[in-house]
This record gives structure tokens, C-alpha cells and sequence, in this order.
């Protein structure tokens, strides 16, 4: 009786319906960007710090994921973009679309982005008393204090290559934050901005195809900034 009842377990275990694979998640996001790249930013919680940075390719219909690799957020984590304070150390969530392509060093093999190369005059403007409010100027205008911007050059490892994130970019709004970028990891987590390891970051900018619309989108696997509600 014994040896029927496991057969009879192994028969039934042989014709149960495999497990549905569940669909790639920017099938399951409310809004991509309406192009056929996108780059995902996702965190487990919003007090996270970590998380995986993923881009993906649309091919016939459907999202394949192209590559994937660690990714650093805000001291602070990750909070919704629409409230987030300049100077709180956090990343805006949110989709995102991306302008342009910077670094420290030389634009790499591959990049088809507009690519801005940082000299000793490149800064970005953070004073929220400036006309030049997140934006990237040669030259630091008279008004944008030096203490309220970002000598990029300073930066050699985590500029050596970016990709700015259009978070309050188009229309800013004073007080809510500046220089959002995906850039080179660091020594630990961010200002704000999200980062991966140099490697990745080449990869991306050797993937990126601009004609091809590839926004970001940054959030968490659930809750009010889960990244499918971007």
C-alpha cells in the first residue's frame, strides 16, 4: 500500500501545472515612457539604500531584460518625487526621462547619448536663488554661490561617467532638489542620485540609444512608491 501511495504522489507531482512565470516588470508598470528602453531603479523599501538597477529592451511586444547590477540610493532611502526637500540625502521615485550623458573622463566606446565632457569650469548649480537652478553651466554664474553647487570635476569617480535624470529638470521647482543623476558608485550611498559600479554604468551608456526613448524609473517593490505605479 505503501509503494502505491508514492507512486500515486509522483504521478500527481509529474501532471501539476508548472508555476506561471510572472510577466517582466515593465509589464506590470502603469507607464514606461512610450519608448522601447527603459531603465528600472528598485528598492526594496523606501528606507533602503540598496537595491538592482535593470534596463531592458522591447522586442516584438514584449520587455526582455538587457542587463542588470547593484545599485545605491539616497543616505536617507527613497521618497516619493513630488514631495521630496532638497538636502535630505533621499531619491526622488518616479519615471523619468533622461537629457543627457556627462563625465569626467572621455565619452565610452559605444555612446550614442549627447555626451558633455566636465572641465575645470563645469558646475552644477543647486543655489535655489539662481537662474541657473539644476542645470550644468561652464562658468559659475554670479548669481549661484559656490557653496550652493557642485564642482563636477570633483568628483572623478562617481563623474567619471552619468547620465542625468530629468527629476525637477524641465520646470524646477525651487527647494525641491538638484543634480539627480545616474553616476559611478562612491564610496558608500548617495546624495540622492542613483549609482552602480563602473562597469554598469558603461554598459548602459553603450546600450542607450536616445532615438529609442529610454526613460528611468525609480521606486519600490510595493507600497505608495512601488515602481509599477510609475
Amino acid at each position: 500500500m505503501r509503494v502505491l501511495l508514492v507512486l500515486g504522489a509522483a504521478l500527481l507531482s509529474l501532471g501539476a501545472a508548472p508555476a506561471p512565470v510572472p510577466p517582466p516588470l515593465p509589464a506590470r508598470m502603469a507607464d514606461t515612457g512610450g519608448g522601447s528602453q527603459l531603465i528600472t531603479a528598485e528598492a526594496a523599501r523606501t528606507g533602503a539604500t540598496t537595491g538592482t538597477l535593470t534596463w531592458w529592451d522591447r522586442r516584438g511586444g514584449r520587455w526582455v531584460k538587457a542587463g542588470s547590477a547593484p545599485a545605491r540610493f539616497g543616505a536617507n532611502g527613497l521618497v516619493e518625487g513630488a514631495r521630496r526637500r532638497q538636502g535630505t540625502n533621499t531619491t526622488p521615485t518616479g519615471l523619468y526621462r533622461l537629457p543627457y550623458a556627462f563625465g569626467v573622463r572621455a565619452r565610452p566606446a559605444g555612446t550614442r547619448f549627447p555626451y558633455v565632457r566636465v572641465t575645470e569650469r563645469s558646475w552644477w548649480c543647486q543655489d535655489n536663488d539662481s537662474r541657473a537652478y539644476n542645470r550644468q553651466v561652464e562658468g559659475l554664474p554670479r548669481d549661484c554661490r559656490a557653496a550652493e553647487a557642485e564642482h563636477l570635476v570633483s568628483y572623478g569617480t562617481q563623474y567619471a561617467h552619468a547620465l542625468v535624470i530629468g527629476f525637477n529638470y524641465d520646470r524646477p521647482v525651487r527647494g525641491r532638489g538638484a543634480g539627480i543623476f545616474l553616476h559611478v558608485n562612491g564610496r558608500g550611498a548617495t546624495a540622492g542620485c542613483v549609482s552602480v559600479p563602473a562597469g554598469a554604468m558603461r554598459a548602459v551608456l553603450a546600450w542607450a540609444d536616445p532615438a529609442r526613448r529610454p526613460h528611468i524609473a525609480v521606486g519600490t517593490r510595493s507600497g505608495p512608491t512601488a515602481i509599477t505605479r510609475y
